[in-house]
């Protein structure tokens, strides 16, 4: 019997090192998944790792939210697993899913992720729209100012030997973040 652990991060930001601390006591192999919404439909380290587990092995996470944020979701892989006879165990919530208890605390904590979820992807929706209205710029700041990028068309425009790539490295950016800037600026 093995027990793999898996992490889940919705970006590359957060910290794991709790998640990893908890796993590595309870698990022999953890598989990291980083920058991946729980609720997309293809996650790669999520895929493999269920197909090294084999019956009578143990799915171990840190909780049910960092596998799962939806309520229909969890609920087809818990069916999954058990079909092919493969426990699941979250540290944080001690619910055994073999159970018809267990499977109701399992579903109420889903439910639970899936309304925490949407919570917050609705208070961040409104709080950009309130942002916006504001007047405040969203997005990424632009790295090369209007100025800069005309300077950067009159040189091409003049020197027909410099190229896009050798401009972008003295203007410090990738020659498509100059490209796409290019592109914006009305003449």
């Amino acid at each position: 019997m093995q027990r793999l652990g898996y992490i889940r991060t919705s970006t590359g930001n957060q910290l794991i090192d709790r998640q990893v601390l908890a796993l590595q006591e309870a698990c022999d192999q953890i598989f990291i998944e980083e920058g991946t919404s729980a609720v997309k439909k293809h996650r790669p380290v999520y895929e493999h790792m269920i197909t090294q587990l084999r019956p009578g092995d143990v799915l171990v996470v840190s909780s049910l939210d960092r596998a799962f944020r939806s309520v229909l979701d969890a609920l087809g892989e818990l069916d999954k697993l058990h079909q092919r006879r493969i426990q699941f165990k979250s540290l944080t919530q001690d619910f055994d899913t073999t159970t018809p208890e267990g499977k109701l605390l399992y579903v109420i904590a889903a439910a639970l992720a899936e309304w925490e979820r949407q919570t917050i992807s609705r208070r961040t929706k409104e709080g950009l729209k309130a942002a916006q209205e504001r007047g405040k710029l969203l997005g990424r700041p632009v790295k090369l100012d209007e100025s800069d990028v005309r300077k950067a068309i009159a040189i091409l425009n003049a020197d027909p030997g410099q190229t896009i790539t050798e401009l972008a490295a003295e203007l410090h950016v990738c020659p498509r973040t100059l490209s796409r800037a290019m592109g914006r600026v009305v003449f």
